[in-house]
């Protein structure tokens, strides 16, 4: 891990996290051109509808600089307890430091610790490539490109069918949650 991080600390978000938590995701996703820059919403949304399965935060010093929710998905062949990785946030003076590989390894162990089967995320080729997630094909998500659509299964398993976010992920600020 990067000495810059020496101290974080990473762990189960609090009430007294919310507003800090949509600061960090707004900053993060802020010059995103692929984003509609309604991760906040969306996060508002999952944790009123009690979906976040796993919501985690990377405090160093006190601050607040990161934070990666798991949620359930369901997928069109039943197979069941597979999560989706999203939104995840890190400031972006602390982005290419670890932070986020840390925040993705301990949200995993945490949801392996729950039966969790697996784990899907849209994002970076790149970036979750490096992390063990892989394009899986027969398992797809509509209206997403799958060369930007993953999967990790924990126990071998890969589901075919069509994947399905929680419907927090249409949340868009202008109606409620």
């Amino acid at each position: 891990m990067n000495p810059a991080n020496r101290g974080m600390v990473i762990r189960d978000e609090t009430d007294a996290d919310i507003g800090a938590i949509s600061e960090v995701t707004i900053a993060a996703f802020e010059t995103l051109e692929i984003s509609n820059h309604t991760e906040q919403f969306i996060i508002e949304a999952l944790r009123a509808a009690k979906a976040l399965t796993v919501s985690l935060v990377a405090e160093l010093n006190g601050r607040l600089i990161g934070h990666i929710a798991f949620s359930a998905v369901t997928i069109s062949d039943g197979t069941r307890n597979w999560y989706g990785l999203g939104p995840f946030s890190v400031s972006p003076e602390y982005q290419r430091k670890g932070v986020g590989k840390a925040l993705i390894q301990e949200g995993l162990s945490r949801l392996k610790n729950l039966n969790a089967q697996g784990c899907c995320v849209v994002g970076h080729p790149e970036y979750y490539r490096k992390l063990g997630f892989r394009n899986v094909p027969g398992l797809v998500i509509e209206g997403v490109p799958p060369e930007v659509f993953f999967a990790l299964s924990f126990h071998g398993h890969t589901p075919e069918g069509t994947v399905a976010f929680h419907d927090g992920f249409k949340a868009d600020g202008k109606q409620g949650a």
